[in-house]
């Protein structure tokens, strides 16, 4: 019973939250006559992200991009940092592959594809999972993992692979190990509510978080229970889940309740808990404290971003919070030398000091097909650094290539759909999943 009412209270605040860039006059809809009277904008009250004072952006100096054969994981590597990833000098497209389902009114996709070991895998809308050759798009296997009788209110999990497996969550309170070669399973186990985000798996242990806010360590070898660890229960999220990071013998864990908890990996025990309820977002989004981006873990640091409103960088082992920023979103920040890169709630695309905050420069991205009358919302994700690139794409189908040492514009390029979860890097070949299951590989 409580999967099911479960099921019902995300889909329906799916649909409010990331279902009404699909309706619109722009669909040809019949739309009443408005009200007569002024318009007012709710959306006034809105301050763009600025760069701070005496910002000199001509210092910003990058590692140079090195090759990453894989992408195992929702984030890259369990500590979700990446780095600068080289691909190919001039992207364009090698294969489009379908992967079974995509989006609809009650469905969306909350997580990505993973590469390894020559193979790219996808989850669609359905709990399909499907493997196929990563350079030329040939479909090696496939395998549904709806259970019997359960033919609705599905929530998408995600993937992770380490060792010859592919770990799934699924929205059926399920995590699934695969053989990564021939997708036969290996065991299942139940785990109580449904999992809305990928699982975090390092060192023959799985870390995956339920809706109920309950992070679960299982044994990757045969799936049994480790230890759990729970944050405050939240009867109200967003659609789709962040994923823990590990790193140095610690998980950093996301929940829904805005809570960011530290905790050894051996045995669960915490080390911190911090909260990223913004103190001073005065709109009905503000009670929302949701952290759907994946936290990093860098050269000792913790950057994190939720939904209400508040970025923090936090020493790993203390818990200190080193500094913080009023800055929101719901995409995973990009660390890569000195700078981080973000995707703001405001759909601006910013270039961060890593060790101070400091906004080196903004990137206001189109946020509505119509912005006279606010009509249409345009939805970002990324960024991808891949070769001086920063790669995000939009609910409207165009991926777009972005400087980030000035924020300039360098090309744009149009994907088969809109595309609701960020690109990911592997083996120098970029690939987008857009929402019409079509998954597109760019070399």
């Amino acid at each position: 019973m409580f999967v099911k009412q479960t099921l019902i209270r995300i889909i329906a605040l799916s649909t409010v939250l990331v279902g009404t860039s699909a309706c619109g006059s722009w669909w040809g809809d019949n739309i009443a006559p408005p009200l007569p009277g002024e318009r007012i904008s709710v959306l006034r009250h809105e301050t763009a992200l600025q760069p701070d004072a005496q910002t000199d952006t001509s210092e910003i100096r990058l590692p140079a991009p090195s090759p990453t054969p894989d992408w195992p994981q929702s984030g890259g590597y369990a500590n979700h940092a990446m780095y600068h990833v080289a691909a190919a000098p001039h992207l364009s497209e090698a294969w489009t592959r379908e992967i079974g389902s995509g989006t609809s009114a009650g469905q969306r996709f909350t997580s990505g594809p993973i590469v390894a070991d020559g193979l790219i895998y996808a989850i669609d809308v359905y709990s399909k999972v499907t493997a196929f050759n990563a350079q030329t798009g040939r479909r090696i296997w496939s395998i549904n993992l709806t259970p019997d009788k359960e033919d609705d209110g599905h929530i998408p999990g995600g993937l992770a692979y380490e060792n010859g497996r592919v770990f799934v969550g699924t929205g059926f309170a399920q995590v699934i190990a695969l053989d990564a070669k021939t997708g036969q399973v290996i065991w299942r186990k139940g785990v109580g509510a449904p999992v809305h985000s990928a699982p975090t798996v390092r060192g023959g242990r799985v870390f995956v978080v339920s809706l109920d806010n309950t992070l679960h360590a299982l044994s990757a070898e045969d799936g049994s229970q480790l230890w759990l660890h729970n944050g405050s229960p939240e009867t109200a999220m967003l659609l789709g889940g962040a994923s823990p990071a590990v790193d140095n013998g610690i998980v950093v864990v996301p929940y829904s309740s805005g809570e960011l908890a530290a905790l050894k990996v051996e045995n669960g025990r915490e080390l911190w808990m911090e909260s990223l309820s913004s103190r001073r977002r005065t709109d009905s989004t503000a009670s929302m404290a949701h952290i759907r981006a994946n936290p990093v873990i860098d050269r000792g640091r913790v950057f994190a971003i939720s939904h209400s409103g508040l970025m923090v960088s936090i020493d790993l082992n203390s818990g200190r919070r080193v500094w913080e920023k009023d800055i929101g979103g719901q995409q995973s920040v990009w660390v890569a030398g000195d700078y981080i890169f973000t995707l703001t709630g405001n759909e601006e695309l910013a270039a961060i000091e890593r060790d101070t905050g400091r906004v080196l420069w903004v990137k206001s991205l189109p946020r509505w097909i119509d912005p006279e009358i606010f009509e249409g919302p345009i939805v970002w994700t990324g960024p991808l650094l891949v070769s001086d690139r920063l790669i995000v794409a939009n609910s409207q189908g165009l991926a777009v290539a972005i400087s980030p040492y000035t924020g300039k514009i360098l090309g744009s390029e149009n994907m088969p759909d809109g595309v609701s979860v960020a690109p990911i890097v592997a083996g120098n070949m970029v690939y987008f999943l857009a929402d019409d299951a079509t998954l597109a590989a760019y070399q």
